[in-house]
């Protein structure tokens, strides 16, 4: 996977998380971003990494984005290596 295409899952990620009416509250709230901001921000790989972060909380939520956009379980977690900050270790 590339950067470009990680950028491109976030923002199809983020598309699928503002289409679930739940759970785009859930972000909106966890994140603090308004619909303005996720506007202005959706091009930005560092709001882009939230995204992923968020997405990553929840299996079921990757399970559900996945299945929807045709993507493998561990594309998003690819994705959000690729992504600032996604290059620092893991210790859980």
């Amino acid at each position: 996977m590339s950067p470009e295409a990680a950028q491109t899952l976030a923002i199809q990620a983020l598309s699928w998380i503002l289409s679930t009416d739940d759970l785009a509250q859930v972000f909106m709230g966890a994140s603090g971003a308004s619909a303005d901001d996720m506007r202005a921000n959706a091009a930005d790989p560092a709001f882009l990494a939230s995204v992923m972060d968020f997405l990553l909380m929840d299996d079921a939520w990757v399970t559900g984005f996945c299945d929807q956009a045709g993507f493998d379980y561990m594309d998003p977690m690819r994705a959000r290596q690729l992504l600032p900050g996604g290059d620092l270790p893991n210790w859980t």
